[in-house]
């Protein structure tokens, strides 16, 4: 019965735009609408002082400093991200990108989706790591460590070419599947879901790295946010066995050793 309404709300979407129209415009509009939705409650909850508790650092940003994140946003979606939806159109055809009836098995599009988060989560440890070296970081990089104290739509603040760079990480997956248009919303969906927790700056009890196993979460990636750019680590997007693996956790574990030691936060 469910996947029938699907497939019925999928047959009306299909016939009342063409797949480039589903493929760049909607695209682009369901990614702002689920960033700015899931962005805007920590943006809100740090200018009204709301859930201090949870608030990871006690510093916050000024409204004259969160509003400017939020117009360069618009400006960087509309000038970047949308351009580069409607031009790589042409190559995710090629690499097989479908919007016909039927959808896929649900677990094709499970196991895509966990294939792409953990491909992306192997590039982004690269080259973020890479963004962490001296030109790059000053050049490039600093933008957006410009919000020490991030909020969660900081979580797309960034230089253009960074936008592009780490941008990669987060389609190779889908153009080495070639996947079904639902997929790449879906995988698009709990990128932006994922990166925007990442940065929001609270870590609540509901906060998702306490449930998942080797999910870094806010707390993992606000420490990345709030040190020294070559002392940072944590470059991991979603998970932390990358930076396990190499090393480049050892700081954060060390101050989370010493915050319980000490039953406070540093």
């Amino acid at each position: 019965m469910a996947a029938s309404a699907l497939d019925s709300a999928w047959e009306g979407l299909t016939g009342s735009f063409t797949e480039f129209q589903l493929a760049t415009v909607v695209t682009f509009l369901l990614h702002e609408s689920v960033f700015f939705l899931s962005g805007l409650p920590s943006l809100l909850f740090e200018r009204f002082g709301l859930f201090a508790k949870y608030k990871i650092q006690k510093k916050s940003n000024t409204p004259s400093y969160q509003n400017r994140c939020v117009l360069r946003l618009i400006l960087y979606h509309v000038c970047v991200n949308l351009p580069v939806m409607v031009f790589s159109y042409p190559a995710f055809k090629f690499m097989g990108l479908r919007s016909s009836l039927p959808l896929p098995h649900w677990t094709v599009i499970v196991s895509q989706v966990l294939f792409y988060f953990v491909l992306e989560d192997f590039i982004f440890y690269w080259g973020h790591r890479a963004l962490h070296t001296k030109w790059l970081y000053k050049h490039v990089h600093s933008i957006h460590h410009e919000y020490a104290t991030p909020f969660g739509l900081t979580s797309e603040y960034a230089h253009p070419a960074e936008i592009l760079f780490l941008g990669f990480a987060t389609i190779v997956g889908p153009a080495l599947t070639g996947p079904h248009l639902f997929t790449l919303w879906l995988w698009m969906v709990l990128r932006v879901l994922e990166t925007v927790e990442a940065h929001s700056g609270y870590h609540f009890p509901w906060s998702p790295s306490n449930f998942l196993p080797l999910y870094g979460g806010s707390d993992f990636h606000d420490y990345h946010h709030r040190v020294l750019y070559t002392k940072s680590g944590n470059y991991a997007s979603t998970f932390v066995y990358m930076d396990w693996l190499f090393g480049t956790d050892k700081d954060y574990r060390n101050a989370k050793a010493i915050e319980e030691k000490d039953g406070k936060h540093l």
